[in-house]
């Protein structure tokens, strides 16, 4: 069994989805669940979280539609206005329904470096574990000493860290991420996805080795029990096909103990997001 805990959808607009620049040609359709479906077929992947891709209450809603048509979706990582004063009329929305396992804000596109250390974001961060909630990190390096910050204001808050924190993989610089990563993943409710790889290296020339000492460092912090496998479908189209991509983390796995594989392939995600699967 494995799980693919990050991916997205969509109904491409152009003005819903800015951040798609002119490079980005590939991504600017429709990415459905019957586009995903086979692709997961072909890689053994039995099911998947899927992820916000634009801060829209209405996106959120959608994909939980689409959860509940897609048996494969086991969960839905959507978007909240964490810093509004009806948070938690939007919380008791959302969470009733069972797919919803987690909230996401993109910290990595504000302009306020210091944007997830606001009071009205740090209450916002509050009201989540009451909901039972995960919150997904989406950073930027930079970013990850005040992730730190916030983690240890919630100890019984779940996070998990997407995409390694986004690190310069094209350059293969390692400080002072590494040192960073280090201190985030010393908290112990802090999970890591090995996602988004590709498209923080060179897209066109990308190889194994280039991941290497990276999914290394999260491996040796994390550990066995806080990493989890993430395909960023269809990001990850802009450097690889599904397949490829989700082989990156496959083959490193593939040299762990059969417990420790089976962990990172589907146990960690079930645990981090209370998935329901069926036996």
């Amino acid at each position: 069994m494995i799980i693919d805990s990050h991916h997205h959808l969509w109904t491409y607009k152009p003005e819903d989805y800015g951040w798609m620049n002119n490079s980005m040609g590939i991504l600017k359709r429709d990415y459905l669940p019957e586009d995903l479906e086979p692709l997961l077929k072909e890689s053994g992947v039995r099911g998947t979280v899927v992820v916000q891709a634009r801060q829209s209450l209405e996106e959120t809603e959608w994909l939980l539609e689409l959860a509940e048509k897609n048996p494969f979706i086991l969960g839905v990582v959507g978007w909240v206005d964490l810093s509004s004063p009806v948070l938690a009329e939007q919380l008791d929305k959302f969470s009733s329904h069972p797919k919803l396992v987690g909230v996401r804000h993109e910290i990595h596109d504000e302009p306020d470096d210091d944007y997830m250390l606001r009071p009205d974001f740090v209450r916002g961060i509050g009201l989540l574990e009451t909901h039972g909630l995960v919150y997904d990190l989406l950073l930027f390096p930079k970013h990850l000493r005040k992730a730190t910050q916030l983690v240890k204001t919630f100890p019984e808050q779940s996070f998990v860290l997407d995409h390694l924190g986004k690190p310069l993989i094209k350059s293969g610089e390692l400080q002072p991420w590494k040192t960073d990563i280090e201190e985030l993943a010393a908290l112990p409710n802090v999970w890591c996805k090995l996602s988004g790889m590709v498209t923080e290296a060179d897209l066109l020339s990308w190889k194994q080795e280039d991941f290497i000492s990276y999914m290394a460092i999260v491996w040796n912090c994390f550990g066995p029990d806080r990493v989890m496998l993430g395909s960023d479908w269809p990001v990850c189209t802009l450097a690889g096909t599904y397949h490829e991509v989700m082989e990156i983390s496959r083959e490193f796995v593939s040299e762990l103990n059969k417990t420790e594989q089976e962990r990172i392939y589907f146990q960690n995600a079930i645990d981090c997001y209370q998935l329901q699967t069926e036996n």
